[in-house]
């Protein structure tokens, strides 16, 4: 299991909550963006830099992501693609996207881009606060702890 970031637009409290996280659980973190990324030492923490392009840094996730993997994303598409792949996918608020709610997601993410082509003023989200972060900490802690206690299991 690994964990690989779309990093692009990842808020840096995620991003450091991650750098803690990867060594101290002996998890690999891997980022992906199309801007150079600055990394704390790690053999546990990368950065990868894609070209820039459009949705260049959600497909080489796709293509690096398999079952069991953790993606971090608010990208509702890759999380789709990820999921289809077996793979988990959190947003840096802490919420999950799974099969139970991602075309309902989907769904949403057409209409409101649908809105705003037509030139409906949709607004944005909400801006990042202190508690969306504590919020994906605790998500996190709870699934590294679940995965590596399940990982420990298969060993036996």
């Amino acid at each position: 299991m690994q964990i690989i970031v779309d990093a692009d637009a990842c808020p840096a409290v995620v991003k450091d909550i991650l750098f803690r996280a990867g060594p101290r659980m002996k998890v690999n973190v891997t980022l992906v963006a199309n801007q150079f990324l600055r990394t704390p030492p790690s053999p546990w923490i990368r950065a990868i830099q894609v070209p820039a392009g459009f949705d260049v840094a959600d497909a080489r996730i796709v293509e690096m992501a398999v079952a069991g993997d953790l993606i971090i994303t608010a990208d509702i598409p890759l999380a789709a693609a990820v999921i289809a792949k077996q793979a988990f996918a959190l947003d840096p608020r802490g919420e999950w996207m799974n099969t139970d709610n991602i075309e309902e997601r989907l769904s949403i993410r057409a209409m409101m881009d649908q809105l705003r082509g037509s030139g409906v003023q949709t607004g944005g989200p909400a801006p990042y606060a202190p508690r969306d972060g504590k919020n994906f900490a605790a998500q996190l802690d709870r699934f590294l702890a679940k995965h590596k206690h399940s990982e420990a299991g298969e060993r036996r």
